[in-house]
């Protein structure tokens, strides 16, 4: 699955270009998923005294909204990004106004100085209103997404690559970079996404529900050897047999 995101003040272009993206994308046959990050306090599409809200109030701790055309499901918290994109299985998604994430990101504007406000070197490409007067700003291409959204796919296509494993800088480093490091590296050329060695096979796997979870290294080798130090002093235990244990939902 490949990520990016498009950020930008309100009223630079963010959904019209997020709209012609997608629309090309649809064209070019691929699967879309997208996520828009609503800034505005009290918004909630729960409301008092609604049904859903008086299962909630009662204990329910996620409650599902089922109607003619559509499912609604409500969690009464705020989800990280990374546990969004965990009920996601598209070939891309697009996230509005997204910025406590590492991926590739299209910055929309209306002058330079608020593209100097998002501007990094995750950036692949400005868009917006700002699209109609500059073809480029320090190095980075200008594209007007509703004149060329053929050329802002294809740096899409081009430069977003699948996306990573989002860890705390201080919890993995273990390919040498924090992920947001390894990221502007890859958009620039200077590294490949193959680098993180949490995508390479490994000798534990952890799933969750089916959902795959990432484990470093380190955390990988303390497992390995804690159940392989139990397991050892049992009978029929056999040195490098593969060994699973799995654990099931508690009732």
């Amino acid at each position: 699955m490949k990520v990016f995101s498009v950020v930008g003040t309100s009223l630079t272009g963010k959904t019209t270009t997020i709209e012609n993206i997608i629309q090309e994308l649809r064209k070019r046959r691929y699967s879309i998923g997208s996520v828009k990050d609503i800034h505005y306090e009290k918004f909630a599409i729960d409301t008092e005294g609604t049904n859903t809200d008086r299962h909630y109030k009662a204990g329910s701790q996620l409650v599902t909204a089922r109607g003619i055309y559509e499912t609604d499901i409500l969690f009464k918290n705020r989800l990280s990004i990374k546990d969004i994109l965990r009920f996601y299985d598209h070939d891309f998604v697009v996230l509005e106004g997204v910025e406590d994430f590492v991926a590739p990101k299209i910055i929309c504007a209306s002058t330079t100085d608020e593209i100097d406000d998002k501007l990094d070197a995750t950036a692949i490409a400005i868009s917006g209103k700002i699209a109609n007067k500059i073809n480029e700003y320090r190095g980075i291409p200008a594209v007007n997404a509703l004149e060329e959204p053929v050329l802002l796919v294809d740096l899409i296509e081009k430069q977003v690559c699948p996306v990573l494993p989002n860890m705390a800088e201080d919890c993995c480093n273990e390919c040498g970079y924090s992920c947001k490091k390894l990221l502007e590296r890859i958009i620039r050329g200077k590294s490949k996404r193959d680098e993180c060695l949490l995508e390479r096979e490994s000798q534990i796997r952890l799933t969750i529900d089916g959902k795959k979870i990432d484990i470093v290294p380190f955390v990988q080798a303390v497992l390995k050897n804690t159940v392989k130090g139990v397991v050892k002093e049992l009978e029929g235990y056999k040195q490098h047999a593969e060994i699973k244990i799995e654990i099931k939902k508690e009732e």
